[in-house]
């Protein structure tokens, strides 16, 4: 039996082509390896399971060609793509049951599986926010936490400043060579030498807006706790927030004068139960069991082919379709629809990978589900 962690070159490539191929996400690519038992095998079911789920076209399965010049790109800049369950892959993250199965890095690539604090605010945050951000990033990265933003102008680039010289990691929204925002190009370099960046999306991928909330994501999951230090009542570091506590981390927030609207959203967070910080003894102390808790050796983890719900076509067709009645476009919890349809996991669990797959259902943060 092979004791080691790590992906081979082949479970690797086809671990890129699976999650890569239309619509298949996190979580539906999981269900795939654990239903198939390896990503290979997950391939040549794809269309079939899709066709079960109602899709009338063929379904777009990522080519071996295309995957292959990917992995090429990431090796060309100095970059890896890590596994979730290798030893390098963020342990926080891992925990979490819609982790990206790869991601991207380039940098010091010990550094993922340092305890983290993630460090966000506002883009246009003043300067005593800045500086705020940056002198408590520094404090951080000196009691050997690994800072994590996502390279935004603002409060994040202050973090990432502050926390340099002794590990920070920068989640990007866009491929892992992609420089947003411009003005951070050197910033990034610096990074790619002396921290970490993390990408989710291929290389070459530019931003768009709709990258965004899953990159936040995946800050408050690689960490053990998020501070904001200046947002808006309406901004992107409140849904990062509200991410953390989905993930059962904590939050904490800079208090700000009632004047500045840029400290609303930070006194409504603290109005809300969010830990106040004036330093980062108050970070430290909040956290100071789970940091002195040793990191779990971590294993990797074995997807043994799921037993496929026993069920007649017919059965399964009538299941299908009270599925789809309880669904709507208003995103509804897995967990209530497993109440409401009173019908076993394995049966549900079985609709729902063929109707993702097919394109009528999508999942949304949370592990919630709309009807497309």
């Amino acid at each position: 039996m092979n004791a080691d962690p790590r992906l081979s070159a082949n479970e690797r490539l086809a671990w890129l082509r699976l999650i890569r191929s239309e619509n298949v996400g996190p979580i539906t690519f999981h269900q795939l390896l654990a239903r198939f038992g390896s990503a290979a095998a997950a391939l040549e079911a794809l269309p079939e399971v899709a066709r079960r789920g109602g899709r009338a076209k063929p379904l777009t399965i990522f080519p071996a060609g295309r995957a292959e010049r990917e992995l090429a790109a990431i090796e060309s800049i100095g970059g890896r793509l890590v596994a979730r369950g290798e030893p390098d892959y963020p342990p926080a993250l891992a925990a979490l049951e819609d982790a990206p199965p790869l991601l991207t890095v380039k940098g010091r690539f010990e550094l993922a599986i340092r305890h983290g604090v993630a460090v966000v605010g506002a883009r246009n945050a003043s300067a005593n926010g800045r500086r705020f951000a940056r002198e408590i990033a520094t404090a951080l990265g000196d009691a050997g936490l690994l800072v994590v933003s996502g390279l935004a102008r603002g409060i994040d680039t202050a973090a990432h400043d502050g926390a340099l010289a002794s590990g920070t990691a920068a989640v990007l929204a866009g491929g892992i060579d992609t420089v947003y925002p411009e003005e951070n190009r050197r910033l990034q370099d610096a990074i790619a030498e002396r921290g970490l960046l993390v990408a989710e999306m291929p290389v070459g991928t530019v931003p768009q807006a709709r990258h965004f909330p899953r990159r936040n994501r995946i800050i408050s999951g690689m960490t053990l706790g998020v501070l904001v230090v200046e947002a808006a009542e309406r901004s992107g570091s409140l849904i990062t927030a509200r991410f953390a506590l989905e993930q059962g981390r904590e939050v904490f927030a800079v208090p700000g004068s009632p004047l500045d609207p840029r400290c609303k959203g930070t006194n409504r967070l603290i109005r809300d139960g969010a830990t106040l910080v004036e330093a980062a003894d108050d970070i430290l102390r909040e956290l100071q069991p789970q940091i002195a808790a040793p990191l779990a050796e971590r294993k990797r983890e074995t997807f043994a082919a799921a037993q496929s719900a026993e069920i007649g076509p017919k059965e399964l067709a009538a299941a299908r379709e009270t599925v789809l009645r309880l669904l709507s476009p208003t995103p509804l919890p897995v967990d209530e629809l497993l109440r409401q349809c009173q019908m076993s996991p394995a049966v549900v669990f079985t609709i729902l990978l063929e109707l993702e797959l097919a394109g009528r259902v999508a999942r949304q943060p949370g592990n919630a589900l709309t009807l497309i």
